[in-house]
């Protein structure tokens, strides 16, 4: 094993204890035991344990369905419990460089990088990569949150399975279905597939 493979093991240790570090963070502020949690997410509560000190790495119908369980949204979880988003000014803006950019790596090599520069808690707006052959279900399960879900394709081709169909997107083209929707993602090409997406959440309280 070279130092990059091992700087790289390292990297990945730490994006998963950061991501559980939040979960946990999130599930403490709302008062909810891991027993509670595991219940509402239909797994044990070893398995959110698990997930919350970085040992498992959710994939990415687990970290949904985890989110809809604490009432959060996706924007929530990027990042450490410690970053703090730049507030905008009035009449103002707000940059957010790419190498400050939140990353979230998920079960199955699955990326997802926050592309919203500043606070954003209706909408989460984000990119989302597929290495190849990759998903992000266990068991060809599908999924539904909260919301409304708008994407297009930048590169490679992505399938989605809907419960009575399958629909195959490549770069260019557009997709938009509410989230209740029972869906599932995935790559089933031999290359890398990346894709944009804005989801749109119902009026929430902060």
């Amino acid at each position: 094993m070279t130092a990059v493979d091992d700087a790289g093991r390292l990297l990945d240790a730490f994006d998963a204890e950061q991501l559980g570090a939040r979960l946990r963070q999130l599930r403490e502020e709302r008062g909810l035991t891991l027993r509670e949690v595991g219940r509402r997410v239909g797994i044990s509560t070893s398995a959110v344990s698990q997930i919350e000190r970085g040992v498992l790495r959710p994939s990415v119908n687990r970290l949904f369905a985890l989110v809809t369980a604490l009432d959060a949204s996706l924007v929530d979880v990027f990042g450490g419990p410690s970053v703090v988003a730049p507030q905008p000014v009035a009449d103002g803006y707000v940059v957010r460089r790419a190498v400050e950019a939140d990353v979230v790596r998920l079960a199955g090599g699955v990326v997802f990088r926050r592309l919203s520069p500043g606070p954003s808690r209706d909408v989460d707006f984000f990119e989302s990569t597929y290495p190849p052959g990759s998903t992000g279900a266990e068991q060809n399960e599908l999924l539904t949150h909260v919301g409304y879900e708008i994407g297009t394709v930048s590169q490679g081709e992505l399938t989605i399975d809907f419960p009575d169909e399958r629909v195959v997107l490549r770069a260019g083209d557009t997709v938009s279905y509410a989230c209740g929707t029972p869906h599932r993602l995935s790559n089933q090409t031999d290359g890398v597939t990346v894709a944009t997406w804005v989801i749109v959440h119902p009026d929430r309280t902060s």
